[in-house]
């Protein structure tokens, strides 16, 4: 089995899903490299992962310049990305990259334009995409079999501090841009593309916390191109210790009430009396994406998250900010001509 040369650009929270699952596929990825800010946390994922045998950086541009590698997770705040995967791509690298790509439209193109110009593969890391009871749905919407659908609802609930970058604006560009934005991928994947977002954004219970300026409730509506409603409502002040997100969705012919992406109970509406199944699954949805990366990297396919979808649901998630910001209706392009 091929092995790919891999690196880890950000050895953070995220980062470390990440590397237990590729140091579990050490028959597919050699953890080769780490690199972060402080020296000592790549040293500490280099010694863990990777039995001290990694090199360490404290530069990403240092450690692609440097290495040979085939493959490399990004796994920065979104703050901090510069020319990471440029640099991938010129030296042929193809790229695992976390959400949010970037903090604006620009950046997140010019990503895209860099990758698809060099024919790298790319992954972003929306892993709900790979959840057993999505996947299920998605099949039968594909199929004709569950028809369109016409409504879906998301809740996104937690309640923490987090880091003190997620905290501001500028650096995290709020909670539905650096983490609802999981919704905003899901609800793209089943419903197609949004035409119009109209978005309520507030800090409502953390004002008193020091250069807390990222919203804490949020409600948004999205109009899609095929006729259908989207509704996603968020909170960064829910229940301390859980991170809930779970979603209905009505088609045609069946509604859909997910617990989480892996489990739903599916009520088959059409054809006579009411049918009720539920799908589970109990894969590991990190490691599910990790392994597409590596199929479409040694086969040569385009991986089934591409930059292009990072770019996509980046912009629907800006443009949710925007009307925020403005109180009004944004209008969505249909497409981004990148002139290639």
């Amino acid at each position: 089995m091929q092995k790919l040369r891999t690196a880890i650009i950000g050895c953070g929270g995220i980062a470390q899903r990440h590397a237990q699952n590729l140091a579990q596929l050490a028959d597919r990825f050699q953890l080769v490299a780490f690199a972060d800010t402080k020296a000592e946390r790549a040293r500490e994922f280099a010694t863990q992962y990777a039995s001290g045998t990694a090199a360490v950086y404290t530069s990403p541009a240092a450690l692609l310049d440097t290495e040979q590698l085939d493959a490399v997770f990004i796994c920065l705040p979104p703050f901090a990305h510069t020319d990471e995967v440029a640099r991938a791509a010129a030296h042929g690298v193809h790229v695992f990259i976390e959400k949010p790509i970037a903090l604006d439209s620009a950046q997140a193109w010019q990503m895209v334009a860099a990758a698809e110009e060099a024919g790298i593969t790319t992954q972003v890391g929306f892993m709900f995409r790979f959840g057993g009871a999505v996947a299920r749905l998605k099949q039968m919407m594909a199929s004709g079999y569950a028809g369109p659908a016409g409504l879906m609802s998301t809740r996104y609930f937690c309640n923490a501090l987090h880091a003190p970058w997620w905290r501001q604006r500028d650096k995290s560009g709020g909670q539905l841009v650096e983490q609802v934005i999981h919704m905003v991928d899901l609800m793209r994947y089943l419903m197609g593309e949004a035409a119009t977002v109209y978005s309520v954004q507030r800090n409502l219970y953390h004002q008193a916390v020091p250069d807390y300026t990222v919203e804490d409730v949020s409600g948004t509506v999205i109009s899609f191109g095929s006729g259908g409603i989207g509704v996603i409502y968020a909170s960064n002040n829910a229940i301390p210790g859980k991170w809930i997100n779970d979603y209905k969705v009505v088609t045609a012919h069946v509604t859909a009430e997910f617990a989480d992406a892996n489990h739903a109970i599916f009520h088959h509406t059409s054809g006579g009396a009411v049918r009720s199944e539920e799908v589970t699954s109990e894969e590991d949805v990190y490691k599910l994406e990790v392994l597409d990366f590596y199929d479409a990297v040694v086969n040569g396919r385009p991986a089934q998250i591409p930059l292009r979808e990072g770019a996509r649901s980046l912009d629907l998630a800006l443009a949710a900010r925007a009307s925020a910001d403005s109180g009004a209706v944004v209008m969505l392009p249909l497409e981004v001509d990148l002139g290639l």
